[in-house]
């Protein structure tokens, strides 16, 4: 194959007050953030949706800021997924997919379904979650991804459920929680929380160039091979995919540097 999926690389959210005057430019005004962030970085991933729901004018506001080819990808309402029955979400599934995301249009990335880390694997429960999960709203297709915190998610059929959904699953570069690497849908989603604030580039430069190539070779359809996926025996279609990754958590301070510097490795 000679081509590639496209790969964004950017951090959590744009308001974050260390920033100021060390990736922002000083006295850029807060109104400007955003507007900057999305020129220098190629995606977001917006907390603040996981608390509270927004109007349709402000996701509308947000997708004028950036240029074309930058998305912003969501964290699902906890209403959605902090519940003891998952096959029960339907409604607040619903509330959280209709409060007008579809305002972002082509800046829409996927939706991340974030769980507890209590939150254990039980196979038919699970499976009816995803089936609640649409493909579509108001006529614009939607990506689908689940970051399961909890070991018991690491069998081969949890993968095979995702396989069914067309769903991806987080691959988590974290202390404690799972990493998930097997390709389950046409897109990859990584979290990278491993970074510090005692690394100027909040990744070791090594350790951002190792992902780099990983990257590179999930959007050329591959598989990374130092990554050991859940069920090797799973096979993915050799296509072209997307790459989504987030310097997230660990290293705030420094995300932005990070996520510059894998943009510049991934050239």
């Amino acid at each position: 194959m000679t081509k590639s999926g496209a790969i964004r690389t950017g951090i959590g959210g744009w308001t974050f007050d260390p920033w100021e005057g060390s990736f922002y430019p000083e006295k850029l005004p807060k109104k400007k953030q955003l507007e900057f962030a999305s020129r220098e970085l190629t995606g977001i991933e917006v907390n603040g949706t996981y608390y509270s729901s927004q109007k349709p004018a402000t996701f509308a506001k947000w997708a004028s800021e950036v240029p074309d080819g930058f998305v912003f990808s969501l964290k699902a309402s906890r209403f959605c997924t902090n519940r003891k029955v998952l096959a029960e979400a339907g409604e607040s599934i619903g509330k959280f997919l209709g409060q007008g995301i579809t305002e972002l249009g082509p800046h829409l990335g996927p939706i991340l379904w974030q769980f507890m880390a209590t939150k254990k694997f039980e196979p038919d429960d699970f499976d009816a979650f995803l089936s609640l999960l649409p493909k579509q709203q108001d006529g614009i297709a939607l990506r689908h991804v689940v970051e399961p915190r909890h070991p018991s998610f690491c069998v081969p059929e949890f993968v095979a459920l995702l396989v069914k959904h067309r769903v991806a699953a987080v691959c988590a570069d974290h202390e404690d929680y799972p990493m998930f690497p097997d390709v389950t849908a046409d897109f990859i989603y990584s979290r990278l929380q491993r970074g510090t604030d005692d690394v100027q580039s909040c990744y070791p430069v090594a350790a951002i160039e190792t992902w780099a190539d990983r990257f590179k070779a999930y959007a050329a359809g591959d598989m990374p091979g130092d990554l050991q996926p859940i069920d090797p025996h799973h096979k993915a279609p050799q296509a072209p995919r997307d790459v989504f990754a987030f310097f997230i958590s660990g290293g705030k301070v420094n995300a932005p540097n990070g996520a510059r510097l894998l943009q510049s490795k991934l050239s």
